[in-house]
């Protein structure tokens, strides 16, 4: 199975818990494709893969406000071709802010809207991989055996 991993992060948290994903999931069997937001393009981006993963690091006290590199490819979501995927979602954030992890519920939306199938409640990271592994771990674990199914 390909599975594609995208990840938006800016201070690195998020790319840390994508690439410990998409390791995990490799370890697994998985033919799987770490991409940075900033190097993606919309335009058929899920063409030729069965599953993909969404990541992205958010804040906001008025309003979700996602990664800069995320948000620029989410204005185009419905040109990446997801309908039919099986999909998740994570983020890292900061707990103090408003709309923790508030990018997990956003594009869970938008996915489900476009005809993707969210396979998973979302992981919502309080800081980084280092900090959160066995919560990552067991997750990914789940994401496996529902991408399996």
């Amino acid at each position: 199975m390909k599975v594609l991993i995208v990840y938006g992060s800016t201070t690195g948290n998020t790319a840390g818990i994508a690439e410990a994903l998409g390791e995990r999931m490799g370890n697994a069997g998985f033919d799987v494709t770490v991409l940075n937001a900033a190097d993606a393009s919309a335009e058929g981006l899920c063409n030729g893969y069965d599953a993909a993963l969404f990541g992205c690091s958010a804040w906001g006290t008025d309003e979700v406000e996602m990664q800069d590199d995320f948000n620029t490819l989410f204005e185009d979501f419905d040109a990446i071709g997801v309908s039919g995927k099986k999909v998740a979602c994570f983020a890292s954030g900061d707990s103090s802010f408003e709309h923790f992890c508030g990018a997990v519920d956003v594009i869970e939306n938008r996915l489900a809207g476009l005809g993707a199938v969210v396979v998973e409640e979302g992981l919502k990271v309080d800081g980084d991989y280092s900090g959160n592994r066995d919560d990552v771990d067991d997750w990914c674990d789940r994401i496996i055996a529902a991408f399996q199914a």
